[in-house]
């Protein structure tokens, strides 16, 4: 639904100096036009070493800004890979918003047993076509490199090509055979690539948790409390951001 993921990382064609107006790589078009940019507006951009500067853009065409605060070196954690049921009403734009402050890399909302379909999410009012702008609004104040790619929305099966594509997959589970996060914290080695399945309002039914399984996902429980979607895509990307990638 974006041009989101690397594509969408600016640039600079040398190492900068601080205050002096320095070009942007030629291929900054396409980060440009995602982010939806205009001259005046600050973002984040990275020198070829992968160092980070707050930098005011000058123009468009050509690419040139002007950085005026070099950042602390970051930590490059794991790739959060989100999948998400699609829940109703404005749940989903809460979703979208915090999963980008956490450092999500990629979001992918789907269609599941329990959850709504596009359609039926846009009957009353249409907002899919909001959810880029709201990447944008939420990548720009957290100050992100790129923003996260978002896809369309995908049936069960088609979704489930993320499990296959990761190094660890996770799908959240209320059964009591469902494994502990803690406890899977205490043995999981760090992965490059982690998907995380989250549930719609009334949760995945058993036949999907068996299907996800079976593609290589491993069912893990947050516990008794039950929490709403959102509560539990918020909760468990923190703790995955916090065990596994670059939050604390």
């Amino acid at each position: 639904m974006n041009d989101g993921g690397d594509a969408s990382r600016l640039y600079f064609a040398s190492s900068p100096d601080i205050e002096v107006e320095t070009p942007l790589i030629k291929e900054s078009a396409t980060a440009l036009a995602a982010w939806a940019a205009r001259p005046g507006e600050i973002f984040t951009v990275s020198d070829a070493d992968g160092v980070g500067y707050r930098a005011r853009l000058v123009s468009l065409d050509p690419p040139v800004a002007i950085p005026f605060v070099r950042l602390a070196e970051s930590h490059e954690g794991c790739e959060l890979v989100l999948c998400q049921a699609l829940p109703a009403r404005e749940r989903f734009e809460l979703i979208l918003e915090k999963l980008t402050e956490l450092g999500a890399a990629r979001i992918v909302p789907f269609s599941s047993r329990h959850s709504l379909t596009l359609k039926e999410r846009d009957a009353s009012q249409r907002k899919s076509h909001r959810w880029p702008h709201l990447l944008q609004r939420a990548s720009r104040q957290c100050r992100r490199t790129m923003l996260p790619e978002l896809s369309d929305v995908l049936p069960f099966e088609a979704m489930l090509q993320e499990v296959h594509e990761a190094d660890l997959a996770l799908i959240l589970d209320v059964r009591p055979e469902a494994l502990p996060l803690r406890q899977l914290f205490a043995t999981a080695q760090t992965p490059q690539r982690i998907a995380l399945l989250v549930g719609p309002e009334g949760g995945f039914a058993p036949e999907e948790i068996a299907q996800a399984q079976q593609a290589g996902a491993i069912a893990v429980s947050l516990g008794q409390r039950i929490l709403r979607t959102e509560s539990a895509a918020i909760v468990t990307a923190s703790l995955l951001q916090y065990r596994f990638g670059d939050l604390g």
